[in-house]
Parts: structure tokens; sequence; C-alpha cells
């Protein structure tokens, strides 16, 4: 889901400071949320299990080039009934942030549009999951057609970010939409793991029985 260097380029690149100061915006009012009703310490554990999880997703699981930028296996839907919407958006952003310092400097001009790419179809599955999940059910005890749905969600708002920059940045000539749809064809690869990955993570915490420890989201065993 990065943006490769010279996609975007010029005073195009000031747009991407433009929707990533937004989905700030509207992360910030969620992280204090989650700070008044949880408390900053386990606020701040929960954030720090996402960045190492982002950085792990980026750098260690299998990730491969297709078309205009890379595919990897990104677990937003994951992290976000697992820690909480505020811990994966801090997560999301500092991991993306470290391993541009760190592991890819490339990347660091493109970090507004990449994390935009992140955070927005997170803060979009943030709603969608009140939506697709009763009041009345623990996340333990999703079914696999909502754990597809949260998925599918957080992965096609990926794509459309992707496709959007690549656009925004090469136009629309069909050498750009053939790769964009080569794209697109291999994120489907994620679509069909995530569900499972999310299926099975959340087995082992109704096996851990670990409920009331302030290092996961209250939902994972308690409805709303």
């Amino acid at each position: 889901m990065h943006i490769e260097p010279g996609l975007v380029t010029g005073a195009k690149m000031a747009l991407g400071a433009v929707t990533a100061a937004g989905a700030a915006t509207v992360s910030a009012k969620l992280v204090w949320e989650s700070a008044q009703e949880r408390g900053l310490v386990s606020l701040g554990a929960r954030a720090a299990m996402a960045t190492m999880a982002t950085v792990i997703f980026f750098e260690v699981l299998p990730h491969f080039a297709a078309g205009p930028s890379e595919v990897h296996l990104i677990l937003g839907s994951t992290l976000l009934l697992m820690l909480g919407t505020a811990p994966a958006a801090i997560g999301l952003a500092l991991g993306l942030l470290v391993q541009a310092l760190f592991l890819s400097p490339s990347d660091l001009p493109q970090y507004a549009m990449n994390v935009t790419t992140l955070l927005v179809p997170l803060l979009g599955l943030h709603f969608v999951a009140r939506k697709v999940i009763a009041s009345d059910t623990a996340y333990v005890d999703l079914t696999y057609t909502q754990a597809l749905k949260l998925s599918a969600t957080y992965q096609a708002g990926i794509v459309a970010w992707v496709a959007f920059w690549v656009m925004w940045g090469q136009g629309m000539g069909a050498e750009t939409m053939v790769s964009l749809a080569t794209f697109g064809a291999a994120y489907m690869t994620v679509l069909l793991l995530e569900p499972l990955v999310d299926l099975a993570v959340l087995a082992g915490a109704k096996a851990l029985r670990a409920n009331g420890t302030p290092l996961l989201n209250s939902r994972v065993y308690n409805a709303a």
C-alpha cells in the first residue's frame, strides 16, 4: 500500500498533508475518548502493542510488489478488534513512521499519503463495525461473515486510497489503470486471509478468558 517515490511529486504532495491532518484530527478525538474511558496506561500499552505489530506486518510478514505499490498483510481489522480503534490508529501511524525513519527512508516523503491510506479506512471501519456488530455481541463471538465484512471494508479502503494517489499523481491513462487493476486483484489475497486471522486471534482470546485485562479492547469479551 506504499505510494512509491516519484508517483506523486511537486505541489501535488501537499494534498497528503491535508488528508493526514484530517485523519489525525478524528483519531485524536478517539484517543481522548479512549484515555478517558480506560486510562492512559491501558491506552499506551495497547498503542505500543499496535506499533510493534505494524512494524512486523510491514517488515516481517510476506509482502510483494504489485502494480504501482506493494501488497502487505495489514491486519487493520485485527488491531481494531483486539486493541481498539484509538490504539490501532496510533500504532499504524507510529509503526509506519518507524519504518520510514529507520528501515525505508525513501518512504518518508510519502508518509502523509501513506498514513492517510492506513488511517482513513480504519476510521471508516470503526463506524462500520458499529453497524455490523450488534451492541450485545462480544467480539469473541463474531461470525466469519461479520469478520469478512470488516476486512472487506478496510482492504477496500486501502485499495481505493492507493488508486486515488496514483491517479492524482499520474493521471488516468490506460497504463495506469491496468497497473491499478493488477494491484487491486493482488490485494484480494489479503481479503481471503484477514477474516481467518481475525477469527483465529479471537478464538485464542476466548480460550485465554482474559476478561478485564487492560491490554485488550474491552469489547473483546463484553457487549457494549
